[in-house]
């Protein structure tokens, strides 16, 4: 099993812990990947202790998501794209800034390209950031071919490492021709936060920023030959991602890379996501700033 799919299995397992989904639907999620019934009962089992913390179910509303999300007042509008990959067309949604101080690959969590993750786009945009939010699942038809946002997580939990990388790689080069002569970021949450830190251990020299949010770690992940400033956000209550941060912390030491940690603290999994039943707004609007302000030390 690949770190990412292993992640996604344990994320479905907390989700089903801590109320998101039923234990039906926990069990179904984890078939669609292809994990026996034994395997996900097992898992499940693990990840239900007495200690979880309980959250919403996934019915009802957050009751903390009160006012606009960070970034919403100046954000543009994103426009759907295609551009070359290496192995297929790739899609996304691109937002251009009027006067671009740098440019910005958006990574999305493990549902595929959402409205969500168009948004978060069309704000950095809107703060002077052009910004292409990839769509992985372009090789499949993309995130909207799929009815079923589950099975867009189990054919993303198939996806080789490597083919996330060459596509990341194509976005960077997307991104050079339509904001040519800017410095290049990237910005993950979730899934979308690993991919961060597996771009980082591809070794892709052309980075300058980057802004991994709470995602897995890849195994033994060396960031040699980078030169990117790390700035990365862990959730406080997020014991599971949080567990990979000595590791990451030793890895960007390693490579010498300027980096900030940051542990949010009273916040879990996923806060920043506006749309979710972990989101937490004042949170999310300081982590927003601060991703401004890195950004604007290492991109502009």
């Amino acid at each position: 099993m690949t770190p990412f799919k292993r992640y996604i299995a344990e994320e479905i397992a907390v989700d089903h812990a801590e109320g998101l989904f039923t234990r039906r639907e926990a069990l179904r999620r984890l078939a669609l990947m292809g994990i026996t019934a034994g395997a996900a009962t097992t898992l499940l089992a693990a990840c239900s202790t007495d200690s979880s913390p309980v959250a919403p179910t996934a019915t009802e509303e957050p009751t903390t998501a009160v006012g606009l999300p960070p970034g919403v007042e100046t954000a543009v509008d994103t426009e759907a794209i295609t551009f070359p990959g290496p192995t297929a067309t790739l899609q996304g949604a691109w937002a251009a800034a009027s006067n671009p101080r740098g440019a910005v690959l958006v990574l999305h969590e493990n549902k595929g390209l959402t409205d969500h993750i168009r948004s978060i786009a069309g704000r950095l945009a809107g703060a002077g950031y052009s910004s292409l939010a990839i769509d992985l699942l372009s090789e499949e038809g993309g995130t909207a071919s799929f009815t079923d946002p589950a099975e867009a997580t189990a054919k993303l939990s198939d996806i080789p490492p490597e083919r996330f990388s060459a596509d990341m790689k194509a976005g960077l080069d997307e991104l050079q021709k339509r904001a040519p002569g800017v410095k290049l970021g990237a910005v993950g949450f979730c899934f979308g936060g690993g991919l961060v830190w597996t771009l980082l251990a591809s070794n892709e020299p052309r980075l300058a920023a980057a802004v991994p949010f709470y995602g897995p770690l890849p195994d033994n992940p060396d960031f040699a030959g980078d030169s990117a400033a790390v700035l990365a956000i862990y959730a406080g209550l997020d014991a599971r991602v949080n567990a990979s941060q000595p590791a990451a912390t030793a890895a960007l030491q390693a490579a010498g890379l300027t980096n900030k940690i940051d542990t949010v603290p009273d916040v879990d999994h996923a806060f920043f996501n506006d749309t979710g039943a972990r989101y937490q707004p004042a949170a999310a609007a300081q982590v927003y700033q601060e991703v401004l302000d890195w950004f604007g030390m290492y991109l502009a």
